[in-house]
Protein backbone atom coordinates (compact mmCIF):
# COMPACT_ATOMS: atom_id res chain seq x y z
CA UNK A 1 0.00 0.00 0.00
CA UNK A 2 1.17 3.59 -1.41
CA UNK A 3 2.10 5.69 2.00
CA UNK A 4 -0.35 8.07 0.93
CA UNK A 5 -3.05 5.83 1.11
CA UNK A 6 -2.01 4.38 3.85
CA UNK A 7 -2.31 7.48 5.78
CA UNK A 8 -5.75 7.82 4.32
CA UNK A 9 -6.76 4.53 5.22
CA UNK A 10 -5.29 4.68 9.07
CA UNK A 11 -7.31 8.65 9.54
CA UNK A 12 -10.68 6.94 8.15
CA UNK A 13 -9.96 4.34 10.62
CA UNK A 14 -9.06 6.67 13.35
CA UNK A 15 -12.58 8.88 12.92
CA UNK A 16 -14.70 5.56 12.29
CA UNK A 17 -13.76 4.40 15.49
CA UNK A 18 -13.81 7.97 17.54
CA UNK A 19 -17.33 8.18 16.01
CA UNK A 20 -18.42 4.78 17.20
CA UNK A 21 -16.97 5.33 20.40
CA UNK A 22 -18.62 8.33 20.91
CA UNK A 23 -22.02 6.42 19.90
CA UNK A 24 -20.96 3.27 22.07
CA UNK A 25 -21.23 5.95 25.11
CA UNK A 26 -24.26 7.27 24.61
CA UNK A 27 -26.16 3.80 23.79
CA UNK A 28 -24.68 2.58 27.28
CA UNK A 29 -25.57 5.72 28.86
CA UNK A 30 -29.36 4.93 27.48
CA UNK A 31 -28.99 1.48 28.23
CA UNK A 32 -28.06 2.33 32.05
CA UNK A 33 -30.87 5.00 32.54
CA UNK A 34 -33.74 2.58 31.16
CA UNK A 35 -32.38 -0.33 33.07
CA UNK A 36 -33.33 1.30 35.95
CA UNK A 37 -37.32 2.57 34.95
CA UNK A 38 -38.36 0.88 32.29
CA UNK A 39 -41.17 -1.92 33.08
CA UNK A 40 -41.26 -5.10 31.09
CA UNK A 41 -44.47 -6.00 31.57
CA UNK A 42 -45.78 -3.29 29.85
CA UNK A 43 -46.53 -2.40 26.20
CA UNK A 44 -43.55 -0.38 25.12
CA UNK A 45 -43.25 2.42 22.10
CA UNK A 46 -39.87 3.21 21.17
CA UNK A 47 -38.74 6.69 19.60
CA UNK A 48 -35.39 6.18 18.09
CA UNK A 49 -33.00 8.08 15.62
CA UNK A 50 -31.19 11.25 15.70
CA UNK A 51 -31.04 14.31 17.89
CA UNK A 52 -34.48 15.52 16.66
CA UNK A 53 -35.58 12.80 18.39
CA UNK A 54 -32.99 12.70 21.06
CA UNK A 55 -34.33 16.14 22.32
CA UNK A 56 -38.26 15.57 22.07
CA UNK A 57 -38.01 15.73 25.99
CA UNK A 58 -41.48 15.39 26.90
CA UNK A 59 -42.59 12.87 25.12
CA UNK A 60 -43.77 10.79 27.80
CA UNK A 61 -46.20 13.59 28.88
CA UNK A 62 -47.28 14.34 25.51
CA UNK A 63 -48.63 10.16 25.29
CA UNK A 64 -49.96 9.52 28.56
CA UNK A 65 -50.89 6.20 29.00
CA UNK A 66 -48.10 4.44 27.03
CA UNK A 67 -45.09 3.86 28.28
CA UNK A 68 -42.35 5.46 26.03
CA UNK A 69 -38.79 4.84 25.45
CA UNK A 70 -36.64 7.56 24.13
CA UNK A 71 -33.53 6.17 22.31
CA UNK A 72 -32.74 8.97 19.71
CA UNK A 73 -28.97 9.87 19.72
CA UNK A 74 -27.68 12.62 18.38
CA UNK A 75 -25.93 13.15 14.93
CA UNK A 76 -27.07 9.18 14.15
CA UNK A 77 -27.53 7.86 10.51
CA UNK A 78 -29.61 5.09 9.82
CA UNK A 79 -26.22 3.10 9.59
CA UNK A 80 -25.66 3.57 13.03
CA UNK A 81 -29.01 2.21 14.60
CA UNK A 82 -28.39 -0.41 12.48
CA UNK A 83 -25.11 -1.02 14.46
CA UNK A 84 -27.28 -0.56 17.89
CA UNK A 85 -30.74 -1.91 16.79
CA UNK A 86 -30.29 -4.53 19.90
CA UNK A 87 -29.53 -2.12 22.99
CA UNK A 88 -32.13 0.41 21.08
CA UNK A 89 -34.75 -1.12 19.60
CA UNK A 90 -35.06 -4.84 20.76
CA UNK A 91 -34.12 -5.59 24.00
CA UNK A 92 -38.03 -3.40 24.69
CA UNK A 93 -39.57 -6.53 22.38
CA UNK A 94 -41.81 -3.10 21.41
CA UNK A 95 -45.44 -2.48 20.22
CA UNK A 96 -44.26 0.60 17.81
CA UNK A 97 -41.46 1.72 16.58
CA UNK A 98 -40.73 5.31 15.31
CA UNK A 99 -38.12 6.03 13.54
CA UNK A 100 -36.59 8.95 12.75
CA UNK A 101 -33.13 8.96 11.06
CA UNK A 102 -32.10 10.14 6.87
CA UNK A 103 -31.62 13.68 8.40
CA UNK A 104 -27.73 13.48 8.86
CA UNK A 105 -27.59 10.86 6.16
CA UNK A 106 -28.47 13.13 3.05
CA UNK A 107 -25.81 15.97 4.79
CA UNK A 108 -23.25 12.91 4.81
CA UNK A 109 -24.30 12.84 1.02
CA UNK A 110 -25.39 9.36 1.10
CA UNK A 111 -27.55 8.39 -1.69
CA UNK A 112 -31.49 7.96 -0.91
CA UNK A 113 -31.24 4.56 -2.05
CA UNK A 114 -28.81 4.17 0.27
CA UNK A 115 -30.83 5.37 3.27
CA UNK A 116 -33.59 2.78 1.91
CA UNK A 117 -31.63 -0.30 1.67
CA UNK A 118 -30.45 0.36 5.29
CA UNK A 119 -33.88 1.14 6.41
CA UNK A 120 -35.36 -1.91 4.42
CA UNK A 121 -32.46 -3.91 6.56
CA UNK A 122 -33.15 -2.23 10.06
CA UNK A 123 -36.96 -3.51 9.47
CA UNK A 124 -36.27 -6.81 8.60
CA UNK A 125 -34.12 -7.47 11.96
CA UNK A 126 -37.40 -5.92 14.01
CA UNK A 127 -39.81 -8.01 12.43
CA UNK A 128 -37.39 -10.95 12.74
CA UNK A 129 -38.01 -10.86 16.49
CA UNK A 130 -41.40 -9.36 16.40
CA UNK A 131 -43.54 -9.99 12.82
CA UNK A 132 -46.08 -7.96 14.67
CA UNK A 133 -44.91 -4.58 15.23
CA UNK A 134 -45.55 -1.25 14.00
CA UNK A 135 -42.80 0.10 12.72
CA UNK A 136 -43.51 4.07 11.60
CA UNK A 137 -41.05 6.17 9.51
CA UNK A 138 -41.05 9.71 10.30
CA UNK A 139 -40.12 11.70 7.54
CA UNK A 140 -37.16 13.69 6.79
CA UNK A 141 -38.26 17.55 8.23
CA UNK A 142 -37.54 20.72 6.34
CA UNK A 143 -35.64 23.01 8.27
CA UNK A 144 -33.99 26.48 7.30
CA UNK A 145 -30.80 25.11 8.17
CA UNK A 146 -30.28 22.58 5.62
CA UNK A 147 -33.13 24.14 3.56
CA UNK A 148 -30.20 23.75 0.72
CA UNK A 149 -31.15 19.93 0.71
CA UNK A 150 -34.55 19.84 0.04
CA UNK A 151 -34.65 18.30 -3.72
CA UNK A 152 -32.61 15.59 -1.84
CA UNK A 153 -35.32 15.22 1.77
CA UNK A 154 -38.21 15.42 -0.52
CA UNK A 155 -36.78 12.12 -2.84
CA UNK A 156 -35.61 10.28 0.28
CA UNK A 157 -39.46 11.18 1.90
CA UNK A 158 -40.62 10.06 -1.44
CA UNK A 159 -39.01 6.30 -1.28
CA UNK A 160 -40.02 6.49 2.53
CA UNK A 161 -43.35 6.12 1.51
CA UNK A 162 -43.06 4.14 -1.36
CA UNK A 163 -41.34 1.75 1.14
CA UNK A 164 -44.50 2.47 3.83
CA UNK A 165 -46.46 1.27 1.28
CA UNK A 166 -44.71 -2.30 0.60
CA UNK A 167 -44.15 -3.57 3.51
CA UNK A 168 -46.80 -4.75 6.23
CA UNK A 169 -46.55 -3.06 8.89
CA UNK A 170 -44.68 -0.06 8.35
CA UNK A 171 -45.98 3.26 8.03
CA UNK A 172 -45.24 6.74 6.98
CA UNK A 173 -45.30 9.70 9.27
CA UNK A 174 -45.18 13.00 6.99
CA UNK A 175 -43.88 15.34 8.99
CA UNK A 176 -42.48 17.38 6.57
CA UNK A 177 -45.64 19.18 4.83
CA UNK A 178 -46.93 20.02 8.51
CA UNK A 179 -43.89 22.10 9.22
CA UNK A 180 -43.90 23.91 5.79
CA UNK A 181 -46.17 27.55 5.43
CA UNK A 182 -47.31 27.67 1.67
CA UNK A 183 -43.78 25.83 -0.38
CA UNK A 184 -41.19 27.65 2.57
CA UNK A 185 -40.11 25.95 5.79
CA UNK A 186 -42.05 28.03 8.79
CA UNK A 187 -39.02 30.28 10.41
CA UNK A 188 -40.89 30.30 14.22
CA UNK A 189 -40.74 26.63 14.55
CA UNK A 190 -36.98 26.08 15.71
CA UNK A 191 -34.32 26.96 18.00
CA UNK A 192 -31.46 29.20 17.52
CA UNK A 193 -29.77 26.73 15.45
CA UNK A 194 -32.26 26.67 12.56
CA UNK A 195 -32.22 22.46 12.91
CA UNK A 196 -33.36 21.38 16.11
CA UNK A 197 -37.39 21.82 16.68
CA UNK A 198 -39.03 24.10 19.78
CA UNK A 199 -42.11 23.45 21.16
CA UNK A 200 -44.19 24.69 18.53
CA UNK A 201 -41.90 22.64 16.62
CA UNK A 202 -42.30 19.59 18.54
CA UNK A 203 -46.36 20.27 18.74
CA UNK A 204 -46.53 19.86 15.26
CA UNK A 205 -44.78 16.75 14.72
CA UNK A 206 -47.46 15.73 17.89
CA UNK A 207 -50.34 16.60 15.62
CA UNK A 208 -48.91 13.33 13.16
CA UNK A 209 -48.05 11.24 15.06
CA UNK A 210 -50.59 10.91 17.88
CA UNK A 211 -53.27 9.85 15.20
CA UNK A 212 -50.69 6.58 14.29
CA UNK A 213 -50.43 6.14 18.38
CA UNK A 214 -54.05 5.98 18.59
CA UNK A 215 -54.90 3.83 15.47
CA UNK A 216 -51.58 1.91 15.08
CA UNK A 217 -53.88 -0.18 12.24
CA UNK A 218 -55.09 2.43 10.21
CA UNK A 219 -52.56 4.78 8.26
CA UNK A 220 -54.24 7.69 6.50
CA UNK A 221 -50.75 8.60 4.99
CA UNK A 222 -50.48 5.53 2.60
Amino acid sequence: MKPRFYLLFLLSAIAFGQNNWAYNNEVQALKAKYDTIWDSSKETTVFTGSSSIRMWNNLESMFPGHQIVNTGFGGSQATDLLQHLEELILRFNPKNVFIYEGDNDIVSNKRPKQIIETTEQIIANIKKENKNVQIILISAKPSTARWNYKRKYKKLNRKFKKLARKEAGVEYADVWNAMLNGKHVRQDIFIKDGLHLNEKGYDLWFSVIAPIMNNENTNTTK
